[in-house]
């Protein structure tokens, strides 16, 4: 049998120990996988002495992470230790440099620094794969980079963070507002440390930046990801969506236009009979479109220590049988910046609104969309109190730059009352 793979894990928070936790518990199995051992030599975290649920003893131990990329007995640094910068950037910059091959499950560094990171791993011959970046455990970047490397992807989609899931289905299911389920989550522990990084769309939108990266054969762009967070979504817009068949989702969508790459990460409405529109709870989902494959759907966990530690370890399996593929699927010093596409493709919109109860007022309002070049589809009024008329509409097709500008002449007709709620409609 071949000499062992050597690791050396910075980080042992909840996807650290479970790596540790697969390494000590099939290591047989990997070895008659990977035709060689897979041994744990050190690991390094904040603290020592923690009560942890693996044994650590008897691996070396690193003060400082960076550490672990000098070592001459480890031959792969996993760095789980996340943030775009500081000790995580420095630790695989390291290792790198140092001739090690690195596994990463850090999406906001990649999604900041991935292409300069891609270069560094090509000039040192070395592999730098993110498996675990994305989608918890599932395979989606394997699919892209081997699976579908033989079609021209024409878009990517999906549901990438949990928390917002569930919060959105939580909200129908229990007929709660967003701020109790928030203050659940964060009790749950669901949240990050900054909350603004799930519900505010971040944290996907870090997902979505890597996945177009490899889907199109670009350089890694997440300043142009348009991103829009879950926290205006109201229990109204819930029920109100599933009213007209629809489900609401914080739904990534990348696809390669005339006008550019166009990345989205924003609240979306989607049909209820779609895989996308019956996902429920922390589950991701993936939807990957190709010239020959057609759609495919992904779906499975997308956080929680065994799936994420599981592509981790697929990671480490690809390196100890010797595969490299470039980390973006292609050569990095190949790949150039695609234009962003400032305006969104044309799709149908969900738009609720309140108006004054009064002779005229839904024509005014039915006038301002047809001046901004935008047609009915479907409009319902619902029952209502204080002389105020709550009324949904459905549109046809209209560009983003169309509806904004229907939502500022709907201002000028003097029968709004608040703001109104404009969602796109993606087509799937």
């Amino acid at each position: 049998m071949k000499t062992p793979l050597r690791l050396g894990i910075a980080g042992l928070g909840t996807v650290g120990i479970g790596v540790v936790k697969i390494v000590q518990m099939h290591g047989e199995m990997l070895a008659r996988r990977t035709g060689r051992p897979i041994e744990i030599v050190a690991v390094s975290a904040s603290s020592r002495t923690k009560t942890r649920s693996a044994d650590i003893s008897v691996y070396g131990w690193e003060d400082d992470p960076v550490a672990l990329g000098r070592r001459d007995d480890i031959d792969v640094v996993l760095e789980l230790i996340g943030g775009e910068n500081g000790t995580a950037k420095a630790l695989v910059e390291t290792a790198l440099a140092n001739g090690k091959d690195v596994v990463t499950a850090n999406k906001a560094l990649l999604a900041h620094h991935g292409h300069a990171l891609a270069l560094a791993a090509e000039k040192a011959g070395r592999a730098l794969r993110f498996e675990a970046a994305v989608a918890g455990g599932i395979p989606v970047i394997k699919a892209l980079t081997e699976g579908l490397a033989g079609n021209r992807i024409k878009r990517v989609m999906g549901v990438m963070n949990g928390t917002c899931n569930y919060i959105l289905t939580r909200m129908e299911a229990t007929g709660q507002g967003y701020n109790v389920l928030f203050d659940e989550c964060a009790r749950l522990g669901y949240l990050e440390a900054d909350p603004n990084l799930d519900v505010g769309g971040i944290d996907a939108g870090h997902k979505l930046s890597l996945l177009s990266a490899i889907a199109f054969g670009t350089q890694v762009d997440f300043a142009s990801v348009e991103l829009q967070g879950i926290t205006d979504i109201s229990l109204d817009d819930i029920r109100l969506a599933r009213d007209m068949g629809f489900a609401i989702k914080l739904l990534g969508v990348a696809q390669m236009t005339g006008r550019g790459l166009e990345q989205r990460m924003t609240p979306c409405l989607v049909p209820e009979t779609h895989p996308l529109g019956q996902l429920d709870g922390g589950t991701n989902m993936v939807v990957i479109e190709g010239d020959s494959v057609g759609q495919i759907v992904l779906r499975g966990a997308g956080a929680g220590e065994g799936p994420t530690a599981s592509a981790v370890m697929s990671d480490v399996i690809d390196i100890a049988r010797g595969l490299r593929l470039p980390t973006f699927g292609e050569p990095a010093a190949g790949l150039t910046r695609a234009p962003a596409a400032v305006v969104s493709s044309a799709a149908p919109w969900y738009l609720r609104m309140t108006l004054l109860d009064k002779p005229g007022a839904l024509a005014k309002i039915a006038t301002a969309l047809g001046e901004a070049g935008i047609s009915i589809h479907r409009m319902r009024q619902y029952s209502h109190d204080d002389a105020l008329a709550p009324v949904l509409i459905v549109t046809h097709k209209a560009a983003s730059d169309d509806i904004r500008h229907a939502l500022d002449r709907f201002e000028a007709t003097g029968v709004l009352v608040g703001e109104p709620v404009a969602l796109r409609i993606e087509e799937v």
